[in-house]
């Protein structure tokens, strides 16, 4: 089958960082389903692999994580699906990726693909709605109000994929007001269709612009990115015992900052359950059928902005290096083999 990997980590500048190449068809067991492969998104994680993660000696890296195709094989203990369905996930970083014609993935941590949306449209959703989600209702607990606080979520990041839909799931499923950051007339405009209330320049002191807004302080701060560089901004403007969630990898966090407000901080990694294979891992999959339900309502849409065809090595590092410019809005996605 087809598949685009490397077998050395580095810069995606170098000719073999991603390689279009030939592997074996694997065979569906256990829990496993057999997807052939037909639209997928790239996200940040697959450029932090690329630059860091070697595969066994002698073997290829496979990436990706956002997948939308038809399962083609099941396992034998699968339950949820039939070969023929159409589906839509984000996989388990602990095994290979799905830039494959053919992918492994266990049947908890799938959805049914929303039929409102074409294949691309689909593939933009999985990985980020399921960080979103998980950290605006499974961390943050944004239904639960913080006494004496707005009644408002800060997304930081708001025009990249996660913020994207954060954005959206808010809106749809909350009373909550969400504050949106965009440094740009693109992305400003970007996050305000899709449903912020406010929109303020994450490339200025943010503490300020939240005070000006007249709102008081928010009860919830979601950073998708550069949480480094704006955590004395976070620590400043966020509700006493408010709560505080991050995604992103910076390379130190002095929480003890926090401590004055008594405010909890929250990492999200969507990989977790099923790189621990939780008990409760099947909530992936039911999570990704609600959002399916959403979109099927009209109450939330694609963050898809760029798709690219055909699904291969030049496509995706055009992908990776955009991605790495810190200037994506919403998700690029890659559609058939």
């Amino acid at each position: 089958m087809k598949a685009i990997g490397y077998k050395t980590p580095g810069s995606i500048d170098r000719e073999d960082a991603l390689v279009d190449i030939e592997l074996d068809k694997p065979v569906a067991k256990g829990r496993d389903l057999l997807v052939a492969v037909e639209a997928i998104s790239v996200n940040p994680v697959d450029t932090k692999v690329r630059r860091s993660a070697a595969p066994e000696s002698g073997q290829w890296k496979v990436l990706g994580w956002d997948a939308v195709g038809r399962v083609v094989e099941v396992g034998e203990q699968v339950t949820r699906f039939k070969p023929g369905d159409e589906v839509f996930y984000a996989g388990s970083i602990v095994r290979p990726g799905a830039n494959s014609e053919f992918h492994l993935v266990d049947e908890r941590i799938v959805g049914h693909k929303p039929k409102r949306l074409s294949k691309a449209e689909a593939a933009a959703l999985p990985l980020t709605a399921i960080t979103a989600w998980e950290m605006l209702f499974h961390r943050l607990d944004i239904n639960k109000p913080v006494p004496g606080a707005a009644n408002a979520v800060l997304i930081i990041g708001g025009a990249g994929g996660v913020g994207s839909i954060a954005i959206q799931l808010v809106r749809a499923l909350t009373n909550v007001m969400v504050i949106a950051t965009a440094s740009r007339p693109e992305t400003r405009e970007w996050v305000e269709e899709l449903g912020a209330h406010h929109v303020i320049d994450h490339s200025k002191p943010m503490a300020d612009q939240i005070a000006a807004l007249g709102i008081g302080a928010p009860a919830f701060v979601f950073s998708t990115t550069q949480t480094d560089r704006h955590f004395d901004d976070i620590v400043a403007l966020i509700a006493p015992q408010g709560r505080f969630g991050l995604i992103d990898d910076p390379d130190t966090l002095d929480v003890v900052k926090l401590k004055r407000k008594a405010v909890s901080t929250h990492w999200e990694l969507m990989f977790t359950r099923a790189i621990f294979e939780t008990p409760d891992m099947g909530e992936q999959g039911k999570l990704l059928d609600s959002v399916a339900a959403l979109v099927e309502d009209g109450d939330i849409t694609t963050t898809v902005t760029e798709i690219l065809e055909p699904i291969n090595a030049a496509n995706l590092k055009q992908a990776h290096a955009q991605i790495e410019s810190g200037k994506t809005k919403g998700k690029i996605v890659l559609e058939g083999f």
